[in-house]
């Protein structure tokens, strides 16, 4: 009897399905996440993670992604004498239709300009090019230089008609549409690839300027402004969901002047660099809130800084000031990510250990190394692992691992047939850094002289591997032997198809550990 009523029950509810398909509870599907680096993107390196029901699905979107970027560096790029901003800033007093984009970028920078005061806007590049022309002759720009850039920033450099939809420019002042324009292209890129694919969710990270769209929560770690290497510990780690995150700062691009840093982050309304703030992290729901915000951030005072932040409902913060300190909006900690295991916080002044530091933790081993990148294009990056081993072969310190799908990871195989019992373990690689632009394909790694485990090392040889490996193609192992003896040195290694070049800089430890 029991069987019968079973068999009745679950003839109805076939029934049920067949004529009311709404009533019938869907599959779920298993969603992966598919990682991908490129080079060459805007000018700096890329990270896309899809969250996709499988790889071709991920492909789509990705692809979505990329064309995007193109189209839109098509019509924004400055470096690209055929785009169309390039065009339009050849025309001279005459009304030009522009794009939709174009034109919306352009008013952006109009509004902008308002609401910081003059800190943000399209013609600091006047003032860069003449700390760049000065810079190239180890000098400072004079006190007349620097008053005649500032008057030719404040001129009018266009008018816009909404109506029509023109844009008429003036003058020939050099003009670079950065600040928030790199986020713009991100917000763009992650609505297409969401567009293009059945895809669960991205992240879209170009220079560590990014947004995460859809049903993704991304623990975003955020770059020490006094740390040189890619692998140092942040300063935060933010737990983030279908917004948008931006660094700007001044510990990566600028200019050396008589043995003094300039940063490229300039006031528009002095002349001068923007020296007292080392960096600015911002979260908002708007890509282009949170890029403006980053740059501006750097050049107005901390007290301008909060007073604009908390007249935009939603818009986080935190500054670096010059002298380490930090200065977060109220709603900074709602953010910040559950510390997890092996996970540490670094504080921005020194780290001193406790007890008289041995000779293994006064060294620390610095490694330079730059993918081989074409002219043109981008370009993926290939699989990368650096790790240390002992004189015995085995591991003692993976120091960084670059990959992309788990599923090729072992091709690595070196590194993997060390580590991929760890590794299955230890999800401390995968985390999204976000921090100030740098150039692409060159990357800076540092061994601190600890184990996997954190504890120093003793004296004695070590040998460095880097181990690069692309999907089904190319297999590249550098090999160093290095003596951890208290002797400073340095070494070169020959580049390969893969990495054109790398050093290995033994020293003692600088102060941003």
């Amino acid at each position: 009897m029991k069987l019968f009523v079973s068999f009745i029950t679950a003839s109805l509810f076939l029934i049920l399905c067949i004529t009311n398909v709404h009533a019938c509870p869907k599959p779920k599907k298993h969603f992966g996440l598919y990682i991908s680096y490129y080079e060459n993107v805007l000018g700096t390196s890329m990270e896309l993670k899809v969250s996709a029901a499988s790889e071709k699905e991920a492909a789509i979107a990705e692809n979505a992604a990329l064309n995007e970027i193109r189209r839109m560096a098509k019509i924004l790029s400055a470096y690209d004498a055929n785009s169309e901003f390039s065009k339009w800033l050849r025309t001279s007093q005459t009304h030009i239709h522009i794009s939709p984009e174009l034109f919306e970028v352009l008013d952006l920078f109009d509004k902008w300009k308002i609401r910081t005061d003059g800190a943000l806007d399209a013609s600091a590049e006047v003032i860069n090019k003449l700390w760049k022309q000065a810079a190239s002759q180890n000098r400072i720009p004079t006190k007349e230089e620097l008053i005649n850039a500032v008057a030719e920033v404040r001129q009018p450099h266009w008018k816009l008609d909404a109506t029509t939809q023109t844009a008429v420019h003036f003058g020939d002042a050099p003009l670079m549409l950065n600040s928030f324009v790199k986020s713009y292209i991100i917000k763009h890129a992650a609505d297409a690839a969401l567009h293009a694919g059945k895809i669960d969710a991205i992240l879209v990270n170009i220079g560590g300027d990014m947004v995460v769209s859809g049903n993704m929560d991304e623990r975003i770690q955020i770059s020490n402004p006094k740390a040189d290497a890619e692998n140092e510990t942040p300063i935060d780690e933010l737990m983030i969901n279908n917004k948008a995150v931006a660094t700007s700062g001044n510990y990566r691009r600028g200019e050396l002047i008589l043995g003094r840093w300039y940063s490229h982050i300039v006031d528009p309304r002095t002349g001068q660099p923007a020296d007292d703030i080392l960096s600015a992290t911002v979260v908002a729901a708007s890509a282009t809130d949170a890029g403006a915000l980053a740059t501006a951030f750097n050049v107005m005072r901390p007290s301008e800084s909060i007073k604009l932040a908390s007249s935009m409902p939603g818009v986080e913060f935190m500054i670096i000031t010059r002298t380490g300190s930090r200065i977060t909006s109220h709603g900074w900690n709602s953010l910040e990510a559950p510390v997890r295991q092996q996970a540490k916080i670094s504080p921005i002044t020194t780290r001193k250990d406790i007890g008289k530091p041995e000779s293994s933790n006064e060294f620390e081993l610095e490694i330079n190394l730059a993918i081989n990148l074409q002219k043109e294009g981008f370009v993926k990056r290939p699989y990368v692992a650096i790790w240390a081993e002992d004189e015995n072969h085995a591991p003692v310190r993976t120091i960084c691992l670059w990959h992309g799908s788990n599923r090729y990871l072992p091709e690595l195989k070196s590194w993997y047939l060390k580590y991929r019992e760890r590794y299955t373990t230890d999800n401390n690689f995968s985390s999204s850094v976000t921090s100030a632009t740098r150039s692409a394909g060159k990357y800076t790694v540092k061994w601190d002289g600890k184990d996997d485990e954190g504890n120093f090392v003793k004296p004695g040889k070590y040998t460095i591997k880097i181990e690069a490996s692309r999907e089904h193609g190319t297999y590249q192992l550098m090999r160093q032997e290095i003596e951890f003896d208290e002797k400073p040195k340095q070494m070169n290694l020959t580049g390969n198809i893969e990495i054109s070049s790398a050093s290995m800089d033994y020293r003692k430890k600088t102060n941003s550990n």
